[in-house]
């Protein structure tokens, strides 16, 4: 299995998502085998009232996210689809910018399932917990 550089990873991320996904300005951060971690600043286009990320942002940056450790865990950018997301928000999402680190926990021959962490800066507390399931097409 090849691994995927953060180079290749960030290429496929300009040139095979969604503009409104691409201004988020989301970063990766790293790319290893089953895992990746994607990061994005905060500001006032996805702030909502009082300083804290919307939970749409924060839910699209998880999605974002475990498709490159899906991508890591086949070694390369498969043809896939999300079948479930689980989100359960924590605390509010304030700060200057958001870490999604994004894991399989369990690879099937068609159906991944895996978890992503998200936290604030260099702060330990997650402020979202989301489980995932991505089918592979």
């Amino acid at each position: 299995m090849s691994e995927i550089t953060l180079k290749e990873a960030q290429d496929f991320f300009e040139n095979s998502f969604a503009d409104w996904i691409k201004e988020l300005d989301i970063t990766i951060t790293d790319i290893t085998t089953g895992s990746a971690t994607l990061r994005i600043p905060a500001t006032d286009r996805i702030n909502r009232l009082g300083g804290m990320i919307c939970g749409q942002a924060i839910m699209a940056l998880a999605d974002t996210a475990m498709v490159f450790a899906v991508a890591a865990n086949a070694g390369s950018f498969v043809s896939m689809t999300s079948v479930n997301m689980q989100t359960t928000f924590l605390r509010p999402a304030q700060g200057d910018e958001m870490f999604a680190e994004a894991r399989i926990v369990k690879s099937g021959k068609r159906l991944v399932y895996g978890e992503v962490n998200l936290h604030m800066g260099d702060a330990a507390k997650p402020v979202s917990h989301v489980t995932t399931s991505v089918m592979l097409l």
